[in-house]
């Protein structure tokens, strides 16, 4: 897999929480030199006190604030931070993976945001050979929102005898606040998806990874808030439409599938239920089946209407709606503590399904193991073999 690495330090890269550290570290070093020789009580040797404490609060802060950032992912990338839903920097140049002139509505571009360069374990290769991951720049025509995203392309899409093949669709969830790379880091998808492909337990597909937090550092719940961000119509609407509008994709819904952990897998449960003529297959990794809304999501994500709540709240719909021609794998551990939930919305699932052949539910669960990472890359491997198993080539 090959990738543009981009310039400068990042914000969310180690090497500028390492220079952070190492200021910090002189700057106590000279604090600790330099105040006996300001300890008199002028003016001068005052100030010079209260902008050495300044100096190296400021660096303590700093690093803090990074390392928080980093694990949590709130902004990404500097013009995330100090520009937010600002101008986006249109580039002049883009791949076009259909063969000919670039999108001309200029959707999905080259993103400048970078990260890439620190992922270390990515197979080495020519594209042909091990595929290829992009960091792309996502604009929505519907919802408005704009993203980084990264998207895999396996060998088979550069073979010039698959050059009319349109190929299925996966779009990888991380949840929330996590960014991006979290696919490629702490949830190795690609990787995993790159070792399966090897052992014959997964069929080519493009992967499109992607975070829920589009609109940092609120938490939306993947839903349309009113007033707010649209993040329901975002990954309904725009980013399917983009993503055909850039890359030899499948139109058929069986042949899209979404993926995700903790909120993540809240978000693909619920696109694969409320659009299942988009998403026809949906995998929860610890998932909830209704819409928390907490001091993370700003209060009320409905605007206090109640028809909209119900809507989301997949229990409901399981019971008051017809069902969805689709299929859902739920994936969790016997010792969540949201594992009785997970099993009632299972129970009602299955009873739906036994008269509904069109409505398709698996389930999956670990005897141990909690809500984290350590989890999640255990139950990866099989939750991309029962997705790759149900992605058809359409």
């Amino acid at each position: 897999m090959s990738y543009r690495k981009a310039d400068g330090m990042e914000l969310t890269s180690n090497a500028l929480v390492n220079s952070l550290l190492a200021l910090g570290a002189a700057a106590l070093v000279a604090t600790l030199w330099l105040w006996p020789r300001l300890a008199r009580q002028r003016p001068l040797p005052v100030l010079g006190r209260i902008g050495l404490m300044t100096v190296t609060q400021a660096l303590v802060l700093a690093v803090l604030a990074l390392s928080v950032n980093n694990s949590f992912g709130f902004y990404t990338s500097w013009d995330d931070l100090l520009n937010p839903g600002g101008a986006k920097l249109t580039l002049t140049s883009n791949e076009n993976h259909k063969g000919g002139a670039p999108a001309s509505d200029e959707l999905v571009q080259p993103s400048t945001e970078g990260g890439l360069e620190t992922v270390t374990d990515l197979p080495k290769g020519p594209p042909k050979e091990v595929g290829k991951v992009e960091s792309v720049e996502i604009t929505g025509t519907e919802s408005g929102l704009s993203d980084q995203m990264f998207v895999y392309l396996p060998p088979e899409y550069f073979d010039p005898k698959l050059a009319m093949v349109r190929f299925p669709v996966l779009l990888a969830l991380a949840g929330f606040p996590g960014t991006t790379l979290q696919l490629l880091k702490e949830l190795p998808v690609p990787q995993t998806a790159w070792e399966l492909r090897k052992t014959g337990r997964m069929a080519p597909a493009i992967i499109v990874l992607a975070r829920p937090t589009v609109a940092p550092p609120r938490d939306t719940e993947c839903v349309d808030v009113p007033g707010g961000p649209r993040t329901e119509s975002w990954f309904a609407k725009d980013v399917p439409e983009a993503l055909r509008s850039a890359y030899r994709v499948s139109r058929s819904p069986s042949s899209w599938g979404v993926l995700g952990f903790s909120s993540g897998g809240s978000c693909a449960l619920r696109l694969a239920m409320r659009f299942p003529e988009v998403y026809g297959n949906g995998t929860g990794m610890h998932a909830d089946f209704k819409v928390a809304e907490d001091q993370f999501t700003g209060g009320n994500l409905f605007g206090g209407d109640q028809t909209l709540a119900a809507q989301s709240d997949l229990d409901w719909r399981l019971q008051n709606l017809p069902a969805p021609a689709l299929s859902l794998l739920v994936i969790s551990t016997r010792k969540e503590s949201d594992y009785p939930d997970t099993l009632r919305f299972v129970d009602h699932a299955r009873q739906v399904a036994a008269a509904n052949p069109q409505f398709k539910v698996d389930s999956l669960y670990l005897d141990d193991g909690g809500h984290n990472f350590e989890s999640w890359v255990r139950e990866l491997p099989a939750a991309l073999e029962w997705m790759s198993a149900r992605l058809n080539w359409a």
